[in-house]
């Protein structure tokens, strides 16, 4: 029975969670750990500085806490910073990802482990070792399962990450952990995939939601309320979709899922980044003219093929147009958080973007996220590139501290840059990690309190 299947899977997984130590782990997987906090702290304190994510803070008015708000100039309670750092992190479709989870670990449990770090002023080492509980946690949840079409990936399978991870700081024993993961399993939301490209918030919402049920799985737990009863099965393999309770624990302690995701170097939805990576090159092609374009062909795989609306609201449902993501790569070279919406000439480029599936690239799923893009030139010529992964995939040109380091200071002073790179170097050794996080809050501690 699948019930029956997911909770022993459940148990294996969680008695990995209670035992993991950051001795034990490969040095290439903590470098890759630091990589993505690096990442993470700077993309949320990215979109901490929208006026709308600041004025969310504002209405939040969260009593002060020991927890920060990364990039948002204040301390506040646990379950708020989890909450307001979880949306922030996602709100400029610039946070990492993992395309064999089909969705976005790190920002499915990261919020939450940070926030309980900063409350407990936990050990380094063990904060790594959370952070690294919640992505594997999650990704394999996201492996194992495939959700009904239409529904979209935040706040679903990613929700037993961040119970892991909150598991591991307090310290659970396996089967209090298990117990923590299952009842996170049991928590996701049922968001549909429209919701972005329509560009309600409600779809970053989800996030902050993930990080906070993740911390009341892993309270549950400790309080005694929590079982595993394999609601995995239930939940995600019934309700919302189908689940392989055997991925949970394929090659666990062996292969480290985060050693294969993807950074971002566009702001937008990942199923847009071939088609403008694929233009970026073109454009650097001598016979590329933007004044000749007559209309430009994308090819993409089934999962991207959706995002064709040439109509955006706001900037959520502009990252996820593919037709604005090429436009906008093709005449300003970039497509960054503060790419214009309103420009005439975007608009005027983009109503000659057509999407389609290709099955050849469907069939090339999970491995490429591939893309074909032509570009048709008011001659009759015409000239085509197709890439086989974003760049910044694991697989496909990945994005080095440098790469990240450069692009984040672009856009956020260097001083977060380097604190977010810092962290991320120092944290298995340090001795405890409250102040350290809270100085990621954007200014010195002693100005907070």
């Amino acid at each position: 029975m699948k019930r029956e299947r997911a909770a022993e899977a459940t148990g294996v997984l969680g008695a990995w969670v209670s035992e993991l130590d950051v001795a034990s782990v490969p040095a290439a997987v903590l470098d890759r750990l630091a990589l993505v906090v690096l990442d993470v702290v700077g993309v949320t304190a990215l979109g901490a500085s929208l006026p709308e994510q600041r004025a969310l803070a504002d209405a939040w008015n969260a009593p002060p806490g020991p927890a920060p708000l990364i990039g948002g100039g204040r301390l506040v309670t646990t379950d708020a910073a989890a909450w307001l750092n979880g949306v922030a992190l996602v709100s400029l479709e610039l946070d990492e990802g993992h395309k064999y989870a089909k969705g976005h670990p790190a920002a499915h449990g990261f919020p939450a482990v940070l926030a309980l770090a900063a409350e407990l002023d936990s050990a380094g080492a063990d904060t790594a070792a959370a952070l690294l509980a919640a992505y594997e946690v999650a990704a394999r949840f996201g492996r194992a399962t495939t959700l009904r079409a239409g529904a979209h990936p935040h706040g679903s399978w990613g929700v037993p990450g961040a119970a892991a991870g909150c598991a591991r700081l307090l310290g659970l024993p396996p089967g209090a952990a298990a117990a923590a993961i299952d009842t996170a399993a049991g928590m996701g939301i049922a968001g549909h995939f429209d919701s972005a490209t329509q560009g309600n918030p409600v779809r970053n919402a989800w996030l902050g939601a993930s990080a906070t049920s993740g911390l009341a799985a892993a309270r549950m737990a400790v309080a005694g309320m929590a079982r595993t009863t394999g609601t995995a099965a239930l939940s995600l393999g019934t309700v919302l979709g189908e689940f392989e309770p055997e991925e949970l624990t394929a090659e666990l302690g062996t292969r480290w899922d985060i050693t294969r995701g993807y950074f971002k170097r566009h702001a937008s939805c990942s199923f847009t980044h071939p088609a403008a990576d694929a233009v970026l090159d073109l454009r650097a092609h001598p016979a590329f003219r933007l004044d000749g374009i007559t209309h430009v062909l994308v090819e993409t795989h089934v999962l991207g093929a959706g995002l064709s609306d040439v109509d955006w609201s706001n900037r959520l449902s502009a990252m996820f147009s593919t037709p604005f993501v090429v436009a906008t790569a093709a005449l300003n070279g970039q497509v960054g958080p503060d790419s214009p919406l309103d420009d005439p000439d975007v608009q005027a480029l983009a109503s000659r973007v057509r999407l389609v599936e290709a099955g050849d690239l469907t069939t090339r799923l999970p491995a490429e996220r591939a893309a074909r893009v032509t570009v048709a030139f008011d001659d009759g010529t015409s000239l085509t590139r197709e890439v086989p992964n974003p760049v910044g995939d694991a697989d496909h040109h990945p994005l080095t501290e440098s790469d990240l380091v450069e692009m984040l200071g672009k856009w956020l002073p260097a001083q977060i840059v380097e604190r977010a790179a810092a962290f991320g170097h120092d944290l298995p050794g340090l001795p405890r990690v409250g102040a350290a996080l809270r100085e990621l809050a954007g200014t010195d501690e002693k100005e907070l309190n």
